[in-house]
């Protein structure tokens, strides 16, 4: 692996071994990133969305883990 850092962006070079889906995790996780690089939010505020957005999963699908 190999990071380099230039004046407009950071380049990471990886071997064509890795998983294509387990480095689309990383990357969506390093574009979250970047979008919200600028924000500054309570940390009360995210874990009531984020409790919201669970509760709202649980109710879509939970009948795939209850029978």
């Amino acid at each position: 692996m190999i990071i380099e850092r230039n004046r407009k962006e950071v380049v990471i070079r990886l071997s064509p071994k890795i998983d294509t889906d387990e480095l689309q995790d990383l990357a969506d996780y390093f574009r979250y990133k970047e979008i919200t690089a600028g924000y500054k939010t309570d940390q009360s505020i995210v874990n009531q969305v984020a409790s919201e957005i669970n509760r709202n999963w649980y109710k879509k699908n939970r009948e795939t883990f209850i029978k």
